[in-house]
């Protein structure tokens, strides 16, 4: 069992409570579940949290006890945030089952997004490469606002910023096939020239560019954003997005809602 999934098992035992949910979008648009948010935020919100970083929450409970389920049986979650919670989670249900039998450990918290509703932003994770094989070729650009605005999911070009001689220098290189961008660019390079553990990741370019000039980078890799519906796309044919792949923003904040895993649920 992966170390990060490990350790978020043993404070579930710990616990018994889900302190963040997994972040979850459907296809949609589901119109009966939208006109049931407006209605429901047509009031006050129950309460409104700014985090550290100037997000506002803002929470309301649903009146009543209708059931959404029926209106989303045709649908499949994708999971944007939080593979290491569900994995975690399915871990902890198959304890509690072969002990106790079926329980509420069979459910988790999640916030479930209808894409075809709202607009979801899935931000890059950006590469930083520690080792390795530097890039090579590529269209100079003149710093990293360029490069960054030159991204392109959808044409599949990205950025990079290396050194030569000490002079750190911009890029624009271009892949074949089909976006997402992050997917082509470890089958055709990353795979390759960074293997193993020399990749760091952050979704702030700037931080990307600054390992390369301080010397502890030898390379970053400028993504564009993608979409739900390319991530999907992938998923449905069997494929697999590389870690660190999309950085969905803005994600709910940690310990808003809880969920006590014993407690009861109705189905």
């Amino acid at each position: 069992m992966p170390g990060p999934i490990e350790d978020r098992l043993r404070l579930l035992r710990a616990t018994k409570t889900h302190l963040s949910p997994i972040y979850g979008t459907i296809t949609g648009p589901c119109e009966r579940l939208n006109e049931l948010l407006d209605r429901t935020t047509d009031r006050l919100p129950i309460a409104i949290v700014r985090d550290e970083e100037g997000v506002e929450h803002r929470m309301w409970a649903i009146e009543g006890e209708e059931d959404v389920s029926p209106w989303l049986a045709g649908e499949s979650i994708l999971i944007a945030d939080g593979h290491h919670r569900y994995a975690t989670a399915l871990a902890y249900r198959d304890e509690r089952r072969t002990a106790e039998g079926p329980g509420p450990w069979d459910r988790i918290l999640a916030l479930v997004v209808d894409a075809g509703t709202e607009e979801v932003a899935v931000l890059p994770y950006h590469r930083i490469q520690i080792g390795g094989d530097r890039p090579t070729g590529g269209r100079p650009v003149p710093g990293l606002a360029q490069a960054l605005s030159a991204a392109d999911d959808l044409r599949l070009r990205y950025g990079t910023v290396t050194k030569d001689e000490g002079t750190v220098v911009y890029r624009i290189h271009s892949l074949r096939g089909e976006p997402p961008t992050v997917l082509a660019l470890h089958e055709q390079l990353l795979d390759r020239v960074a293997p193993g553990d020399a990749l760091r990741f952050t979704h702030v370019a700037a931080d990307a560019d600054a390992a390369v000039r301080d010397g502890s980078a030898i390379a970053a890799y400028l993504l564009p954003g993608t979409t739900p519906g390319r991530v999907r796309a992938v998923v449905q044919q069997g494929g697999r997005l590389p870690r660190k792949s999309t950085f969905f923003w803005p994600k709910p904040r940690t310990g808003m809602i809880l969920m006590p895993v014993d407690d009861p649920i109705d189905p």
